[in-house]
């Protein structure tokens, strides 16, 4: 991905070390005519010219993603088209598709139809989180045909970015069992499954049985044939074990596999798809809990995720590890990959300011300069052989309050820009007066000099650094704000 741009009296080259470099050099070039290269067609009268130059670069990340939830709200295939240019103009390489989830399942299974007939539309949604009392009570839903899926791939392909799909289990899956009762524990059931309507973690996971495996083979034998990537992630976060603990048919399955319990079919499932993606040559991704600890609640941001350091795992699965640092440090010493994407300091649906405009606040505070300050690497492995496992890092936008295209714009920039300067060239870099300080001040000029420009020229919707524009806020829909936490030792 490496790359050399120069710029002479006799014109621009770019070399690279493969096509991907040379497309990156292409992203320079175009940062270098004006934000005026970033409409969709000439203006007129323009004349184009460039600053003798040469850039000799390459990233420090191989993997520099951003995730986009489409469960929780859809977002059309055209709005993952235009993700797709947005990733490549910041070169960001990964575009992870959060597909499923309890409420909605995204991606058409021509073995299964009743997956998105059913599973990928819900009754109302909440406005706000679940302390807010509105609702929108218009049916919410969408998916992608198996020819989105192929378009939007090859669209990805084009720009040098990979799609990382990721099917949710065992917990994260009611919008299945909705479409499909029989994938659920019946015998711990309370009601009709239905796809959910409201936030947060379900307790309806999937039943331990050889049918379920099976059916689930069959969602990634065609998720296979669909995104042809290395990497296939499965979720495997916040799986509750309430159900397995009520049901007698799980507690009998749990211990006719010789394991230490109900919670102990988490592990089970993620070992069970690890060696069935193997065998394949692909490789499973999933969140920090498939390390050990994936039964329970909902993690916060200081869980450890250290678990049982990935027992059992194969050596190719790889660790995205959101609840802090202790999962990925665990992770990379017991020699997996890891992606790092913490809670505190990537998520991109966290408030950008403490100040009471911001629109139905969610989590923590965390500005601009949080995120141009953030260190992929844990300080615990700098200078390790251990670091090297620190493959890249993601940004994640989840949506569970994020409903169009002009919201997630707002939440993911300027934020974006700065994530994808960190993961390209290191933390606060730049360049500029010496010190972080320096350099972010430097980042902020070349924003406000440049970047903003391109933005609007792409139009962007972002977060003015004045503040949000009064059609931004959304005054008197409750959110979920964090506290600060304390900092992790």
């Amino acid at each position: 991905e490496g790359y050399r741009l120069d710029v002479t009296g006799d014109g621009a080259e770019i070399r690279g070390g493969a096509a991907a470099g040379v497309f990156w050099g292409a992203q320079t070039l175009r940062q270098l005519l004006g934000p005026a290269a970033y409409r969709r067609a000439p203006l007129p009268g323009r004349a184009w010219s460039l600053p003798y130059v040469r850039v000799a670069d390459a990233p420090r990340f191989a993997w520099r993603g951003f995730m986009l939830d489409t469960a929780r709200h859809f977002t059309p295939k055209d709005g993952v088209l235009r993700w797709i240019d947005l990733l490549a103009a910041h070169k960001l390489n990964v575009l992870h598709l959060h597909l499923t989830d309890d409420q909605g399942w995204r991606l058409e299974i021509a073995r299964f139809p009743r997956l998105t007939e059913v599973g990928a539309w819900r009754r109302r949604t909440r406005l706000g989180h679940r302390a807010s009392p509105l609702w929108d009570v218009r049916p919410h839903g969408g998916f992608y045909s198996r020819d989105d899926v192929r378009e939007i791939v090859a669209y990805a392909a084009e720009r040098h970015v990979t799609v990382v799909p990721e099917i949710d289990l065992p917990g994260h899956s009611q919008a299945a069992i909705a479409a499909h009762p029989e994938l659920g524990n019946a015998d711990a059931r309370e009601g009709a499954p239905r796809v959910w309507d409201d936030w947060g973690v379900s307790t309806d996971v999937l039943a331990p049985t050889e049918a379920v495996l099976r059916f689930y083979e069959g969602v990634f034998e065609e998720v296979l044939e669909l995104f042809p990537g290395e990497f296939v992630h499965i979720g495997g976060d916040e799986c509750p074990g309430d159900q397995w603990r009520r049901s007698p048919a799980a507690r009998a399955r749990a211990a006719e596999l010789g394991l230490d319990g109900v919670d102990a079919l988490h592990g089970w499932f993620v070992r069970h798809f690890d060696r069935w993606l193997a065998e394949r040559g692909r490789r499973l991704v999933g969140w920090d809990e498939i390390l050990g600890d994936g039964a329970g609640g909902a993690g916060e941001a200081g869980g450890t995720g250290a678990g049982a350091a990935g027992a059992g795992l194969g050596p190719g699965a790889v660790v995205s590890s959101w609840r802090g640092r202790a999962g990925a440090v665990a992770a990379a010493r017991a020699g997996h990959d890891v992606v790092m994407c913490p809670e505190r300091e990537v998520y991109l649906d966290h408030r950008q300011d403490g100040g009471e405009d911001e629109p139905v606040p969610i989590g923590y505070v965390r500005t601009l300069r949080d995120v141009y300050g953030f260190d992929p690497v844990p300080p615990e492995l700098a200078g390790t052989g251990a670091a090297e496992r620190v493959v890249g890092a993601q940004a994640n936008l989840w949506t569970e309050v994020v409903e169009d295209q002009r919201r997630a714009d707002y939440q993911a920039f300027p934020r974006l820009a700065a994530f994808a300067e960190v993961v390209w060239s290191g933390p606060g870099a730049g360049g500029g007066e010496d010190g972080f300080e320096g350099r972010f001040r430097d980042f902020e000029r070349r924003m406000a000099a440049a970047h903003y420009a391109r933005l609007d020229a792409l139009g962007v919707a972002y977060r003015p650094p004045s503040g949000p524009y009064p059609w931004q806020r959304r005054p008197g829909i409750a959110g979920r704000p964090f506290e600060e936490p304390p900092k992790e030792s």
